[in-house]
């Protein structure tokens, strides 16, 4: 983002577009995504998904102005939306209920993992040629990663094709949504999510001013914090399939304002600690919401998954880019402030969630 700032010379929340447009379009399309994988199959939809993202990706680092690259990365968002909440799905209905968290947490940490990867290698080569050849190399990667899943993931043996009809997918959409227990979790991801981006998003503007100065690499560097997001998205879906998920969101909901506060601190290693912190929190809240969406809805997983990820992205892209206001009127400081009011209200819900009762229709409802 600060790239993209001095290239086009726009201000913070202007470049946060770059992210906010394609999660937002994101959100919305996987609606339309998971309503569609009902019909024509899980794989079909999530391997199209990976290839025509990854053909944008590649485009839009050739597009000569900033309101084009806009229009590339909105686009991008919709044909991505074909992965994430399908994949969801597809793991709820393959994996054995006793291991959805843990196959849950492995995913999210292939997540973290692509996300950790693509913000290093994209900063590595923007200090070494331009932001142009890091986000093509990423979406060359991407693609090869899209031959790869397609040749390799083994079809689905539960899935059970539904004839796609608006009025059903929309009578579906509007009993998850008439599911208490399901707003509270979207409203968790809302918020987790909205918070994870904007400390992301706005802390390169704070690391290439005095008195850190560093360049794009070495902030690239600081996205390989990504890797305790790995380690806590699988650690903690397990300890929650154990534990109760109601007895372990909110302690990484916690653990996610402790490591903002510490990022208000000015030494370098200590802003990295609080990074680490909260991104481990985050990554463990994003995994046990996720296997209790799937094991929460009582049917059509696929749009349940959709409508979390809805409100998930759509946190991302509203507060992403709602963080540049405060980052523009009082800096690090507004951040700090503007985000840790989310998780107040985030950790509120999840301490609500405690006395939320599961519901009956199976044993891995019970163990929520």
């Amino acid at each position: 983002m600060p790239a993209f700032s001095k290239e086009f010379h726009i201000s913070a929340a202007d470049s946060s577009l770059s992210l906010s447009l394609t999660t937002g379009l994101l959100a919305v399309s996987m609606l339309v995504a998971g309503a569609l994988s009902e019909m024509i199959g899980r794989k079909m939809v999530m391997t199209a998904s990976l290839l025509s993202a990854a053909a944008l990706t590649i485009v839009s680092s050739l597009v000569p102005s900033w309101p084009a690259l806009l229009v590339f990365r909105a686009i991008e968002g919709i044909a991505f939306s074909g992965l994430p909440a399908v994949a969801m799905a597809y793991l709820a209905e393959e994996m054995d209920p006793a291991s959805v968290g843990l196959a849950m947490g492995l995913y999210i940490g292939g997540s973290a993992l692509g996300g950790m990867s693509g913000r290093f290698i994209a900063g590595v080569l923007a200090d070494l040629g331009s932001w142009r050849i890091g986000v093509g190399a990423i979406g060359a990667f991407s693609f090869v990663a899209g031959i790869i899943f397609w040749r390799s993931l083994p079809p689905s043996r539960h899935f059970h094709r539904r004839v796609l009809s608006i009025r059903h997918s929309l009578h579906t959409y509007g009993e998850h949504l008439t599911d208490y227990g399901l707003c509270l979790l979207f409203s968790v991801g809302f918020l987790a999510m909205g918070s994870f981006v904007t400390l992301y998003n706005y802390v390169g503007y704070r690391l290439v001013a005095p008195p850190y100065f560093l360049n794009q690499t070495a902030i690239g560097a600081i996205f390989l914090v990504y890797l305790v997001g790995i380690f806590s998205s699988s650690w903690v879906g397990d300890l929650a399939g154990r534990l109760g998920r109601r007895n372990v969101l909110w302690a990484n909901v916690v653990l996610m304002l402790a490591g903002l506060f510490v990022t208000l601190a000015h030494p370098l290693a200590w802003i990295i600690v609080g990074i680490a912190l909260l991104t481990f929190g985050f990554f463990g809240a994003h995994s046990v919401l996720s296997s209790w969406v799937g094991m929460r809805a009582r049917h059509s997983k696929a749009q349940a998954s959709s409508l979390y990820l809805f409100f998930y992205y759509l946190g991302s892209s509203i507060v992403g880019t709602a963080g540049g206001f405060f980052w523009s009127s009082s800096h690090w400081l507004g951040v700090v402030l503007f985000v840790s009011s989310l998780l107040a209200l985030a950790l509120a819900i999840s301490l609500i969630l405690i006395g939320v009762k599961p519901l009956a229709h199976s044993t891995a409802a019970v163990r929520a």
